[in-house]
């Protein structure tokens, strides 16, 4: 029986191009304003595979992402940015797509069609039982990713999933899946409206929480942040200044002599 995605299915709207400007952007932020609802509703399956990513990170495992088209690149911006946020190494957190990394600003014809490169990706890194894989995909039908899935599981590697289609094939394959039903796109099928932005929530969730279980906030503060530009070291001089009751002079001073936040509050004093 074909599979029914509800990605796929006819716009609430028509006749868009008859649509003011004004109209479509409306519209388009009518859609967008049910895909915080949706992701809500998948919090306790995000939160099941964010305490399986946690504990293999604990034991020095990694967190990998994998995905084509849009899904592949969401999972690399957030697997880029958490060295710079969080301070951790760029081997922490690796995000993967079909077709390489020229298929990050130039899409690769078939590439997610491929049922053996998922896998082979995966294997440059020589993964293991101590890793994790997610799977993104706002359709659940990606071959790419469902086939890796399925080697990593064969492996018994933990897998998840972030999908927008209940029921899906990724869905049912994954040991941990997260699925956001965002309903059909403003232009149909266009899963890089509500489905990407639903998906970036999702990831946005899962990294900022396990950073935080591992220790890479204190309060309410990157501490470990990166210091790789002038407004970054502006921030990392105001933490010490809120943090330590400091002056922007002292802060400066102790920013400079320890080059990290979280080392410079606990040296002050020391």
């Amino acid at each position: 029986m074909e599979f029914n995605k509800t990605t796929e299915q006819a716009s609430s709207y028509n006749h868009l191009e008859k649509m003011t400007i004004q109209e479509v952007l409306t519209n388009i932020n009518q859609e967008d304003k049910t895909v915080p609802l949706a992701v809500e509703k998948s919090i306790p399956q995000v939160e099941i595979l964010v305490a399986q990513i946690v504990e293999k990170l604990k034991n020095d495992g990694r967190l990998f992402y994998m995905g084509a088209g849009t899904s592949g690149r969401l999972g690399i911006v957030d697997a880029s940015e958490c060295p710079p946020t969080f301070g951790v190494s760029h081997d922490l957190v690796i995000g993967l797509i079909a077709g390489g990394d020229t298929a990050i600003r130039k899409a690769v014809e078939f590439a997610e069609d491929s049922i053996d490169q998922g896998w082979e990706d995966l294997s440059t890194y020589n993964i293991s039982e101590k890793d994790v894989v997610i799977g993104i995909a706002a359709s659940g039908t990606t071959p790419y990713v469902i086939a890796a899935l399925q080697k990593c599981k064969d492996h018994n590697i933990i897998t998840g999933c972030i999908t927008c289609n209940e029921g899906s094939p990724l869905a049912n394959t994954a040991q941990f899946p997260v699925v956001v039903n965002v309903g059909p796109e403003f232009v149909t099928g266009s899963s890089r409206m509500k489905a990407g932005t639903a998906q970036k929530l999702v990831l946005n969730m899962i990294s900022t929480a396990a950073m935080i279980q591992l220790g890479k906030v204190k309060g309410n503060k990157m501490v470990d942040m990166q210091l790789s530009n002038n407004k970054l070291v502006d921030r990392g001089i105001r933490m010490l200044m809120d943090e330590l009751k400091i002056e922007r002079v002292l802060a400066t001073e102790l920013l400079e002599k320890f080059g990290s936040v979280r080392t410079a509050i606990n040296q002050y004093g020391a």
